[in-house]
């Protein structure tokens, strides 16, 4: 198939996408998006004047950015693609599907005018730095290195209306759960062990995985004592081989697992805390009321669950390296966030909203890199389909525009194929 060719169906599909957002925005915030997912993908930067020099227009460059510029200060824009994008979803969210919800961090060390710069740990460095707090949610099965945005924001502890990290992490869940109707299994690091966290989500019947950090005090057997301390008497009693994989190593660890019955104190829900050793000197402790048995399966359903974590690290820095999300400049604290939800919509057109045949005529124009991605990190294609439509966007002569209006339920059977299952 000719290149050419290629990219127009990419645009048709790009057109078709739009129309998800169509009956919760006026026509300008419409284009204004249209124009903003197309700038991302065919420029891969969040920088505007990047987005502007893509659309390509008949109007000063220095126009159409403060055209845009003007139109992504809309209040709420970004909770609403959110919503959209989580609605949209919730098809592919199955009653066992994993979501898996990971606390980041955008680095911002050189930046002096930006608004409500707070204080930082670098996720990859650990040190500290000037910058935002972020959230990416994606679903994903333990079985498949494919995974689903669901959800992205970004925060500031120094901004006037942040309550806490807890709150914002609930809103992004809340966001998820009202979509998909409460399905799926919530996963979590450490980060997530809270009694301000397991609390609310008890309360709301959300399923979790979420790992302890040691010191959780637990109930079991008519006393209380902390996971560190339940962990080595635990009963271990099956064992799996995985094969942990870098950018540039393979490693095989071997696991062992068990669980025990426990519960939170001051909360009647049974809760089981399973323990896995293989990863260190200290066993790894998972907690979670996800209802197990005591067989091979149902552990490792949870154990396989947790380890999908390492899956959405890679979709964070595939998120940050192919649309330069640090490089981000905008200063307005609302432009900020209404930039990470328009990542969010363009990553998940690209993940998601493209049929698989599209997706691999996509890749085969950058077929060097595929192989590339490929040896390095198998099954994850999202870099080389990234790049793959940044070259073919940018053999069009321009945008173009407005989306076709569509239903707030857009699908349409002849589309069909665009909505297949990876």
């Amino acid at each position: 198939m000719e290149r050419i060719q290629i990219a127009r169906r990419v645009r048709e599909q790009l057109d078709h996408f739009l129309g998800i957002f169509s009956p919760h925005f006026s026509r300008p915030v419409q284009k204004f998006i249209g124009e903003m997912v197309y700038g991302l993908q065919a420029h891969q930067d969040v920088k505007l004047s990047q987005v502007a020099r893509a659309l390509n227009e008949p109007a000063s460059l220095k126009k159409t950015e403060e055209r845009l510029s003007r139109h992504l200060k809309k209040e709420g824009m970004g909770q609403m693609i959110n919503q959209q994008i989580a609605r949209h979803a919730a098809s592919r969210i199955k009653e066992d599907t994993l979501i898996v919800i990971d606390p980041t961090d955008i680095r911002k060390t050189y930046a002096k005018k930006m608004p409500y710069l707070a204080t930082v740990r670098d996720g990859s460095s650990g040190e500290m730095a000037q910058g935002y707090w972020a959230c990416l949610a994606v679903g994903c099965d333990a079985k498949s290195r494919r995974v689903i945005p669901l959800h992205q924001r970004l925060w500031s502890a120094d901004a006037p209306d942040f309550e806490s990290e807890n709150a914002q992490l609930l809103q992004v869940i809340d966001t998820i759960r009202e979509s998909t109707k409460n399905r799926g299994i919530y996963v979590m690091d450490r980060g997530g062990d809270r009694i301000k966290l397991f609390n609310p989500l008890l309360d709301r019947k959300v399923r979790f995985i979420v790992r302890c950090v040691g010191d959780r005090d637990l109930c079991f057997a008519h006393s209380i004592k902390s996971a560190k301390e339940l962990g080595p008497g635990c009963p271990i009693h099956y064992t799996e081989t995985v094969i942990k994989q870098g950018l540039e190593t393979e490693k095989a660890l071997t696991l062992r697992y068990g669980y025990r019955p426990v519960k939170l104190p001051e909360r009647d829900e049974q809760l089981y805390l399973v323990v896995v050793h293989g990863f260190g000197d200290e066993p790894l402790l998972l907690l979670t009321n996800v209802v197990l048995h005591d067989s091979r399966k149902s552990l490792w359903a949870i154990v396989s669950g947790y380890l999908c974590r390492w899956l959405v690290e890679e979709a964070i820095r595939f998120i940050k390296q192919s649309y330069r999300l640090e490089d981000i400049r905008v200063l307005e604290y609302e432009r900020l966030r209404n930039m990470m939800a328009l990542v969010l919509a363009a990553v998940y057109f690209a993940a998601v909203w493209m049929g698989e045949s599209l997706k691999l005529a996509v890749m085969t124009t950058r077929i060097k890199q595929v192989a590339k991605r490929f040896f390095a990190v198998p099954d994850f294609h999202y870099y080389a389909l990234a790049d793959g439509i940044a070259t073919l966007l940018s053999r069009l002569s321009r945008w173009r525009h407005p989306p076709p209006k569509q239903k707030d339920n857009p699908f349409d059977p002849q589309m069909a194929w665009s909505f297949a299952d990876p």
